[in-house]
Parts: C-alpha cells; sequence; structure tokens
C-alpha cells in the first residue's frame, strides 16, 4: 500500500505544472445524545453499543474531508482523499483513498473503458456519493455500508466497461467494472467481533481497530492482537470484485456484485489472521415521482477464519438489506430507512458467540441554506440481540437511540 501512496506521490510531482487542479471538501459540526437500556459505550471503543458515539452527549467534528481532483494529459486523473474526525472516542486525520485514473472518450456507438490504479472503495454503496465518501440523505450511513467503510478499500487496478445509450437513442445505460485488489486480508474480523453498527466513520489508511475482549481471546485466539489491521497485506494473493450495472437514464438503477478476498486460511502474521470473505451484494434506486426517490441494498455471504492448523476457529454467515425512502419539496427534504440484519456462528469454538440478530430504523430530516450549506436533524432507533455482550457482562438484548443535530458546509 506504501508504494501505491508513493506511486500516486510522485506521479503528482512530476505532472504539478500541467493539468488542471481542483479542491472540493466538506465540514461536518453536530451534536448528538445516545441513550440506551443499559451504559454502552461504542464499537470503536472496544464495547458493544452500535453507535459510533459513546451513551452521553456530546458535539463532535463529524467529520472534515478533503478531496483533490487533477486533470492531465491523455485523459488521466488523480483523486486524493483525506478525511479527519474528532469525538469522544478519537481523534484522526490521514488518507481514505489515492488514485490515478485513466477514461477514455465514447465511441460512436457508445462504448467507454475506464481503468483506475491504487487505493478506492469497492463500488457497493448507493448512499456515500457526495464529497469524500459523505452521506447525501442522511448524517448516519447504513449498517451495510458502515461495514464498508470501516474495513473495505481495494489497494489494486480496477477495469470499467461502459455502453452509453445515448448515443444509440436507448435511455438504457450498461456498467461491468472488475477490480484485482489486495491489503484486505483480515476483511469480516470486526463485522465477527462487534458485529453490524450504525455510524458515519471511516476507517483512515493508517488507522488499526479496537477488537472487543471475549473468552477466546486469552486462549484460543490469545495470538490475535488487541487490535485488527483492515489493511494489512498477509498472503500476497489477489482478491476480486465484479458489479454489473443497469441504469435508465436518471430514473432506476440496479447493480449485483461479488466480492471475493481470496485469502490463504490459516495464516497469522503480527497478530493478524487472514479471514476468507465472500458476498454478494446488490442495490436499486428508483425514482418514484419528482423529488421521491427510492433507494435499497442487500448484502450476503460468509466469513471463515482458521488456525494454522486449518482448525475452523471463526465461521459466519451474515445478511443484510436495508430500504431507504427521500421525499424532497422546494429545500426540504425527509429521509427514512429500515434495516435488518444478522450474523450467524456456525462454529463450536468456546467464548467466542458471535450471533446476532437486529433491526435498526432511520428519520432524517435535511434543511438547504444555500447551494453550500445544510442543517441537518436525525433520530436513530436499533435494536440488537447479541449473544457476546455476556462475555461483559452486559444484558443480551440491547435498544439505542441516538439524536444528532448537524451543520454542513461543502465547498
Amino acid at each position: 500500500m506504501r508504494a501505491i501512496v508513493g506511486m500516486l506521490v510522485f506521479f503528482l510531482l512530476q505532472q504539478a505544472m500541467a493539468g488542471e487542479h481542483s479542491i472540493k471538501g466538506l465540514v461536518d459540526i453536530r451534536a448528538h445524545v445516545v441513550d440506551s437500556n443499559a451504559n454502552v459505550d461504542s464499537y470503536l471503543t472496544g464495547d458493544y453499543g452500535k453507535f459510533r458515539f459513546n451513551d452521553e452527549a456530546g458535539i463532535a467534528l463529524g467529520q472534515l474531508g478533503l478531496q483533490y481532483h487533477g486533470s492531465f494529459d491523455h485523459n488521466l486523473s488523480v483523486k486524493v482523499v483525506a478525511n479527519a474526525f474528532a469525538d469522544e472516542v478519537s481523534t484522526e486525520f490521514g488518507l481514505t483513498e489515492a488514485f490515478i485514473q485513466y477514461k477514455s472518450l465514447p465511441s460512436a456507438s457508445g462504448w467507454r473503458f475506464k481503468g483506475k490504479l491504487g487505493i478506492f472503495y469497492p463500488l457497493i454503496s448507493l448512499e456515500n456519493n457526495a464529497t469524500a465518501w459523505s452521506t447525501v440523505n442522511t448524517i448516519t450511513s447504513s449498517t451495510l455500508n458502515n461495514w464498508v467503510g470501516e474495513e473495505f478499500r481495494h489497494a489494486g487496478v480496477a477495469f470499467s466497461f461502459e455502453k452509453l445509450g445515448k448515443f444509440v437513442n436507448s435511455p438504457h445505460n450498461l456498467l461491468l467494472d472488475v477490480s484485482l485488489f489486495q491489503n484486505n486480508d483480515t476483511a469480516g474480523a470486526m463485522l465477527t467481533w462487534h458485529g453490524w453498527a450504525l455510524g458515519s466513520r471511516q476507517t483512515l489508511l493508517q488507522e488499526k481497530l479496537t477488537v472487543q475482549k471475549f473468552p477466546a481471546r486469552y486462549d484460543l485466539l490469545s495470538a490475535q492482537a488487541a487490535h485488527s489491521d483492515p489493511f494489512v497485506e498477509l498472503d500476497d494473493r489477489w482478491g476480486g470484485h465484479i458489479v454489473g450495472q443497469w441504469q435508465v437514464q436518471n430514473k432506476f438503477k440496479l447493480n449485483l456484485g461479488y466480492y471475493n478476498n481470496n485469502a490463504e486460511k490459516g495464516l497469522v502474521k503480527q497478530g493478524q489472521y487472514t479471514w476468507t470473505t465472500d458476498f454478494i451484494h446488490g442495490g436499486l434506486k428508483y425514482k418514484l415521482a419528482k423529488g421521491t426517490e427510492l433507494i435499497a441494498q442487500f448484502m450476503t455471504g460468509n466469513t471463515l477464519m482458521t488456525s494454522p492448523l486449518n482448525e475452523k476457529v471463526v465461521y459466519n454467515d451474515f445478511d443484510n438489506a436495508f430500504v431507504l425512502l427521500r421525499k424532497q419539496f422546494a429545500r426540504h427534504q425527509i429521509s427514512t430507512r429500515i434495516e435488518v440484519f444478522s450474523v450467524d456462528d456456525l462454529d463450536d469454538t468456546v467464548g467466542d458467540n458471535n450471533n446476532e440478530d437486529g433491526h435498526a430504523f432511520t428519520l432524517s430530516y435535511r434543511y438547504q441554506l444555500n447551494r453550500q450549506q445544510y442543517l441537518l436533524a436525525e433520530y436513530n432507533w436499533l435494536s440488537s440481540e447479541r449473544k457476546s455482550r455476556a462475555y461483559q457482562n452486559q444484558a443480551e438484548g440491547l435498544i439505542e437511540e441516538q439524536y444528532q443535530i448537524a451543520y454542513r458546509y461543502y465547498f
């Protein structure tokens, strides 16, 4: 990963005096209150709360995002994204994406090729499509896309083939995107050990994540480090991700994808195990009427972590789905989102029960002050049953509520 970042820096220095350069950004400042039927802290601290913030009130820098874009000769461009987050849990700043992209001119029949080299998000989320991977319709990402922001980044290459319908008087656009990547060998660890979570926190490229405490960590899993490194490379193997997409003008978008990190089983280095993780995901955007849009996504898959002796130490199936409905009128927008999620523990490891079931509801309001500034208010309700809470002498069932008010400035 460091080699990729170094290559991008060298390219930028070489091209610094040529091309067109722009910087966009986002400032998100918010007040928040979290309340639950137990005094449980955030999953980010190593506890089992499902929100980014602890069970208390506070003021936070929800996100400070900076996004550089440079356009150069030969249809080449560079994108570098940095983010900062500051709250009672942590204060961090660093890169989240950095890549070079080539985009060909469309042919007479509408075919276009795009290539990407660097570190970038997989093509999964239909929510995080604003500056610096921020959300447009809500303050928080869904539990599904929050996991994408926490444990996933492609460090590799992507190739996209597009068929643009307008060149042949058709409303239909088609896309096939294929990625080959490394540095995702531990994907699945945090989903396993803290479960699905509702947040707005992207993991920075240099960050490591706190692992929850449970009995097996001091027995069969004693080789596991206290922090998981989501972007480490352990086996020098390449994973793959393929996505197909069909779009009808700006009215309808449907995609379906398959991810497999192709991690070698049974490796553990410097406290990091390889996790063999694969899943199917899909998404739908449908404009029901003017100012009214439906967004839905699903994911289903499994993750396996084995010991050097090829024992199935952790083996889980996981599922997630949500539906979001937004209505915009004048400067106002209201969004509602319903989610269901689960983790099914299929192994026999004692002291590491990762079974989980839950559902969540979000109601979000956004008011546009002007083209760059927004006020947002949001309510989140989440109910979950998680067996591993008993290891911390907590009730397995937990109901949490979160209230947030945010000011966002895009520049």
